[in-house]
Formats: C-alpha cells, structure tokens, sequence
C-alpha cells in the first residue's frame, strides 16, 4: 500500500510542476519588415540600401529567451541602393560577387538578454562566402496579441556594425567606409 500511495504522489507531483516551454515559430509579416544597410562614403554623406528577398525563421522562447533561435537568408541580388550603376557595381565581384555568392546568411548561435526589452543575438554570418561572428543588438519594440490579426506578435528592431573588409570586400577603403550597419526591423506572428 505505501507503494502505491508513494507512486501517486509521485505521479501528482510530475502532473503538478510545469514542464519547460518549448520555444514557439513566428513568421515574419514582410510587409512590415525591411533589411536595410548604410555605410560612410567619403566622410561627405551616408549610403544605404535594402534587400528585397530574404527568408528568415524565428524561434521565440518567452519564458528562457537563450532557447530562442533565428536564421535567415537573403538574396543578395535583391539589393537596391536607389542607383541603378551603384547596385550593379555593388553587386560584381569587386564587392558581393553575386554570381558566385547569391545569398548571404546569419544563424544565431546564442541568445542573451541584456535588459528589460532588450538581447543581444550572436550568430554565423556569412556574406561572399566567409563566415564571422557578429552580435546583433535588439530591441522588442512589442510583444502580445496582435491588434489586428489576433493571434499572438512580436515586433524588434536590430542592428549590427561589421567590417567588409572581414568579407574580402576591400575596394576604396579607407574612402569609401570599410564599417556597414546593417539593420533588420521587423514584425512577426505566431504561426498557425
């Protein structure tokens, strides 16, 4: 008797304490996302783009953030700096080399919160071929149901600074900045 009492208690208390959440799937809106980039060019002004294309999967673990996980990929023809020779230079292998480098990829490799709405995500990126670390600083702008589609959301902000130079694109540095941000802003929703 004092078995089974021994094995219901155990059973009770298995019951009782909450398992640990898996971390759940967002999709990103992309009609409210953008991939953007800006560089110094000649100390005079500052250049930007965006990338038009991309995929990206997110994993989002509200209770232990460390668990959370994002990959994305681009698709380095799709970028637009607003100037159709400057696009076409960018994109030969002076720069990108996108005949032979067509996408460009970041997959985190850790998670930390650093704030109260605030993460710092380090990960693989790997632009022309090359892969170096790079952390990227993000704000979660909001969290909760969405307004409009009613269904569970995110929105962040996120920024990193690398050097191109580190992705074999050396061409006019120091004249033309070797630093590029590169920021994502984004809204996601919980998938179905």
């Amino acid at each position: 008797m004092t078995k089974i009492r021994t094995a219901a208690a155990l059973a009770a208390l298995l019951f009782a304490t909450p398992l640990a959440a898996e971390p759940v799937a967002y999709d990103f809106d992309k009609s409210h996302a953008n991939l953007v980039f800006s560089y110094d060019h000649l100390g005079y002004s500052t250049t930007d783009g965006r990338f038009g294309d991309w995929e990206g999967e997110l994993l989002i673990d509200l209770d232990t953030p460390a668990n959370s996980k994002i990959t994305m990929t681009v698709n380095v023809e799709s970028m637009d700096t607003f100037w159709a020779e400057r696009d076409t230079h960018l994109k030969s292998a002076d720069f990108f080399g996108v005949e032979e480098h067509p996408t460009a990829t970041f997959t985190s490799t850790s998670v930390e919160k650093t704030g109260e709405n605030t993460l710092a995500v380090t990960g693989d990126l790997t632009i022309k071929g090359i892969t170096k670390p790079a952390t990227f600083d993000v704000t979660v702008n909001a969290q909760g149901e969405h307004p409009m589609a009613k269904v569970p959301a995110v929105g962040l902000d996120a920024t990193t600074v690398v050097k191109r130079t580190d992705y074999g694109m050396d061409k006019f540095v120091p004249y033309v900045g070797d630093e590029v941000t590169i920021s994502f802003s984004a809204e996601a929703l919980q998938a179905k």
